[in-house]
């Protein structure tokens, strides 16, 4: 068995997961939404107080597993420095106590192994990861080999949700709330520019669309009852619109055969019905991650220290650090 420690933002969560069988032992998550909502974000070292009393109630509840434990697995990048660190530092003390392996985990390949809780992994694969702070296109053909193929210029695709959530005063996290509103709303009017649109460039931007929904949002607001649900249509539409297209353009020259979502903002089931639809002139076939495990989870990471613990990729206690930012 191995014990998974996933902080790397605003969720405390810890996992065990069965070696030789993939099984999902136990999975405990403790989100931190509610507290940073009035923020309208994460509150870095809010978040880092509410893991160093979270994690440890966790842990407690995993005490019947440590005599079967093989390795700890931790995701030590990327994300917030002083989030990751408080997994890390029990991880390493798990380690030390049990006297058994360290794992470091990348949360973005965490993302992708979302697909595989309590499955065989199944590759190559063509990845879009969405989440609230990445938006990026990934060649997958094993875990050690994969590959950045597009990805954001400035912000990413969950962040801008959050940030139009936090123009129109609804909240955070953004994504559900901006989906339920646009729910009502009518996608064509506002006539939002799609971003980079006449740029030959593979990649994405959400800052220009962001600013454009912005203005509308102000002029909304001169009304006496201000009413953003066709903003937040149209807002969604344009995003993933922008998001489809490249995706197209992507396609031209790397036929998708296995097409992937993953990441908190693959749970957008707008999102979803889109690259359904863009799929299908390539027969090509859809995997989602089950909507539970598209947020930040301990499972995910727990599947992928398996993966990692077969083929020896353990980590040297000393050499393990955090690292904010990912290399993929």
């Amino acid at each position: 068995m191995i014990l998974s420690i996933e902080s790397s933002c605003d969720d405390s969560a810890l996992s065990i997961t069965e070696i030789a069988t993939n099984k999902l032992l136990f999975h405990k998550k403790i989100s931190q939404e509610v507290d940073h909502s009035v923020y309208g974000g994460v509150v870095p070292e809010l978040a880092a107080r509410l893991h160093a009393k979270a994690l440890p109630m966790i842990l407690a509840q995993c005490g019947p597993y440590f005599k079967n434990l093989k390795a700890v697995a931790v995701t030590s990048t990327p994300g917030l420095a002083v989030t990751l660190v408080e997994g890390v530092t029990m991880a390493k003390a798990i380690a030390v106590a049990l006297e058994i392996p360290l794992i470091g985990v990348n949360h973005l390949i965490g993302h992708i192994y979302s697909l595989f809780i309590e499955k065989e992994a199944v590759f190559p694969l063509t990845v879009l990861l969405v989440s609230g702070g990445h938006t990026q296109v990934m060649e997958v053909k094993s875990l050690t080999d994969v590959t950045t193929v597009a990805k954001s210029m400035d912000d990413s695709f969950g962040e801008s949700f959050d940030k139009v959530a936090k123009m129109m005063r609804l909240g955070y996290p953004g994504g559900p709330l901006i989906q339920n509103l646009a729910k009502d709303g009518d996608r064509l009017k506002h006539n939002f520019t799609v971003p980079l649109h006449q740029s030959p460039l593979i990649a994405f931007s959400y800052s220009g669309l962001k600013n454009a929904v912005r203005l509308a949002v102000l002029e909304e607001e001169k009304n006496e009852t201000p009413d953003f649900k066709d903003i937040a249509a149209s807002f969604e539409h344009i995003a993933t619109k922008h998001l489809t297209m490249k995706l197209k353009k992507y396609f031209k020259t790397t036929k998708p055969k296995t097409f992937a979502i993953v990441g908190g903002a693959s749970a957008n089931l707008y999102l979803r019905s889109q690259i359904k639809e863009l799929l299908k002139p390539y027969h090509a076939e859809l995997l989602l991650s089950e909507l539970q495990y598209c947020s930040d989870n301990a499972a995910m990471i727990g599947r992928v220290a398996v993966d990692m613990y077969k083929n020896d990729m353990f980590s040297d206690m000393e050499e393990l650090d955090i690292a904010p930012k990912s290399k993929l």
